[in-house]
């Protein structure tokens, strides 16, 4: 009983230093944009300089957390494409990207694993039908001039 008591404490402990860890990867001033952007939705809007006409241009939708869920990028004849993101629930960092084309229909998932540092480690491209095409990796160099 003591020893598992003892291995659900240390579960917690460590998954409440995970997350505050990640939290504090984030600079005051992302915490700060963080919280201005909480359940915040962003029409932007193009008018034709002759006509006069307008036509919205993008939109992005941000969850209770201030995090990018969703963006649609939009031309004069309506949707060209958009994209949803989820995110890890402990770290905050994207995990998973999905692209759609004009007709809603998904066309591309991203999927991405992280360092510890917070830098990109892995970016996996799949097809709609789920099927792996293509992996990215990031290399991080560092010189000292």
């Amino acid at each position: 009983m003591k020893r598992i008591f003892s291995i659900s404490v240390f579960a917690f402990c460590a998954l409440f230093l995970a997350s505050l860890s990640a939290q504090s990867l984030l600079t005051p001033e992302q915490l700060a944009k963080r919280e201005k952007r909480k359940n915040l939705t962003v029409k932007e809007w193009n008018t034709d300089s002759k006509t006069k006409t307008r036509w919205l241009d993008r939109i992005k939708v941000y969850d209770n957390q201030g995090r990018c869920i969703e963006e649609i990028e939009y031309a004069t004849y309506g949707q060209k494409w958009r994209v949803t993101s989820k995110y890890d629930d402990v770290t905050g960092k994207v995990t998973e990207e999905v692209e759609y084309n004009d007709r809603n229909r998904p066309v591309r998932i991203r999927k991405y694993e992280w360092n510890a540092d917070g830098t990109k480690a892995k970016q996996y491209n799949y097809l709609p039908n789920g099927k792996l095409y293509s992996v990215k990796v990031y290399e991080y160099i560092f010189s000292d001039k």
